[in-house]
């Protein structure tokens, strides 16, 4: 936003930090090369976590394929017999763990984007209040409400839907998660020789309390909090 002179004096917007003030301050080049360095350290470290993430879902999906493979061949040299029974009871925790670790590690790296999402909008707010001719140009959010934060996700604001929890890369762990879990209760069934019916009754409610669980972790952890405080900037109008 230009300068405006009324009654003879100079009146700055407030939210225009690269305009020229008086007193010492910085000059507003070194000014917005100190928010352009932010910017891209921002976006250096949403690169870093988001390949942190594919990183350890894909370390996951190698421990699940080795303890499956590995299941496999005892089966085939030892066939299911109570040998392989205490092999699986052995394994499969190890690899639960793994995955529910992995899970909650994803978690935290999408909370701590949202945090690094509203650090860029508020850059961009900061950018637009300098020149906001330039915000039909600009399809990400400039603000630091649910808004902006969904606008530069390329999202819509709200809770979504249930099926878009289960399609992202936390909500596929989180269902293979729960086949794990699964299969661990129903071979501690076979174990303890319960009835068929019994046993498979117990792995399927196992698996779906455990899918459910991480849901809610996700849903309480990410999705409840995003944009619920206050905003600092509204969204930046174009002025045409």
């Amino acid at each position: 936003m230009a300068n405006e002179r009324t009654g003879g004096s100079a009146q700055t917007d407030p939210e225009n930090v690269l305009a020229e003030r008086g007193g010492p301050s910085l000059p507003p080049a070194l000014r917005l090369q100190i928010l352009t360095t932010e910017h891209w350290s921002l976006l250096s470290t949403r690169a870093l976590t988001w390949n942190e993430a594919f990183s350890r879902a894909t370390m996951f999906l190698a421990v699940l394929s080795g303890a499956v493979l590995a299941l496999a061949l005892v089966a085939q040299a030892r066939g299911f017999d109570e040998g392989f029974t205490t092999f699986a009871l052995l394994i499969l925790p190890v690899v639960l763990f793994v995955g529910i670790a992995t899970f909650m590690r994803l978690v935290a790296i999408n909370h701590e984007d949202v945090g690094w999402v509203i650090g860029m909008n508020l850059l961009r707010h900061a950018y637009l209040a300098a020149a906001p001719e330039l915000r039909q140009y600009i399809v990400t959010g400039s603000s630091d409400d649910e808004a902006g934060i969904m606008a530069t996700f390329g999202a819509r604001p709200g809770r979504g839907s249930f099926i878009h929890e289960l399609v992202t890369t936390p909500g596929v762990l989180a269902v293979v998660d729960g086949v794990l879990a699964g299969v661990l209760l129903g071979t501690l069934t076979m174990r303890a020789s319960l009835d068929d019916v019994i046993g498979i009754g117990i792995a399927v409610a196992g698996a779906l309390a455990t899918v459910a669980l991480q849901l809610l972790y996700q849903y309480r952890a990410v999705v409840k909090p995003r944009g619920k405080g206050s905003a600092s900037f509204r969204d930046m109008p174009s002025r045409r």
